[in-house]
């Protein structure tokens, strides 16, 4: 019983760092090229491979039937990619861009 409470948290877990990879990759491939350069950050090319490793890792975090049933490292690694992108690079393009949230008015 307890197994099996563990296995469905897990796969939520799972599930939803996933999710959070899968939106810092959209949001990597939604800026243009220039905008990277322009906030200061690696090339849109780095980062997109980057945040596909991620969402890779992620995937392969999923548990036997979905994914490969890999260790949490994998799941770990994946979502601290993401979150330094999401955190970090993507606050600076917005700015770039001029799509901060205080500049909507």
């Amino acid at each position: 019983m307890i197994a099996l409470i563990q296995m469905w948290i897990f796969l939520v877990l799972a599930v939803a760092l996933l999710a959070i990879e899968i939106w810092a990759l959209v949001n990597a491939l939604r800026f243009r090229p220039d905008a990277y350069v322009a906030a200061g950050k690696r090339t849109k090319v780095f980062w997109c491979v980057l945040t596909g490793v991620a969402v890779l890792l992620g995937f392969l975090s999923l548990p036997y039937p979905i994914g490969g049933g890999s260790s949490m490292l994998f799941m770990l690694a994946g979502v601290i990619i993401a979150g330094i992108f999401l955190a970090d690079v993507l606050p600076s393009l917005k700015r770039v861009m001029g799509r901060a949230q205080g500049n909507r008015w």
